[in-house]
């Protein structure tokens, strides 16, 4: 099956997004396409700027502090376990953060902190479903697969560009 992807420059470094088919997101990461394939099993795997224009956009509008929520149609492939954790991270509002433990009361099963967390770190698509937005209890910047740097530089960046949202 062909798949196609793009790569972009974006304040916290390179980012790659891999679409289906049908113009689905269904993998994401910072870096180029060595990064992303670690997300994703593709057939053929095609550069296509033109596919990857619309989530392309979607991401120089996060950054320049003008998109919350994304939009782009999302097709993470994973368990029905890792389908409800990604789900409960899309929920997390922009400019907040959430621990392990809370995400696995909200989807029902609160012992489960610790699958919560490898679901988060097999996350395909991340920026678009925030995985950065979990932290430890400590407050710690636990958890991500792109390194704490990038981690905290997103988490900067939206609680920056939070207010804005909230007051209009």
């Amino acid at each position: 099956m062909r798949q196609f992807y793009d790569t972009f420059t974006t304040p916290a470094g390179d980012f790659s997004v891999a679409l289906n088919a049908t113009g689905d997101v269904i993998a994401t990461a910072f870096g180029g396409l060595p990064e992303l394939r670690e997300r994703f099993t593709p057939d053929e795997v095609i550069q296509d700027s033109k596919r990857a224009a619309a989530a392309h956009r979607e991401v120089d509008e996060y950054f320049a502090g003008t998109r919350q929520h994304f939009t782009q149609k999302l097709a993470p492939s994973g368990t029905p376990f890792q389908q409800s954790v990604w789900a409960a991270l899309a929920r997390i509002p922009f400019g907040e953060t959430r621990f392990y433990s809370q995400i696995a009361a909200e989807i029902g099963n609160a012992e489960a902190a610790r699958a919560v967390g490898r679901a988060n770190a097999t996350n395909p698509i991340c920026l678009l479903v925030p995985c950065h937005r979990v932290i430890g209890t400590d407050g710690s910047l636990t958890g991500f697969a792109f390194g704490e740097e990038i981690k905290r530089q997103l988490l900067d960046h939206e609680r920056t560009h939070a207010p804005a949202f909230r007051a209009a």
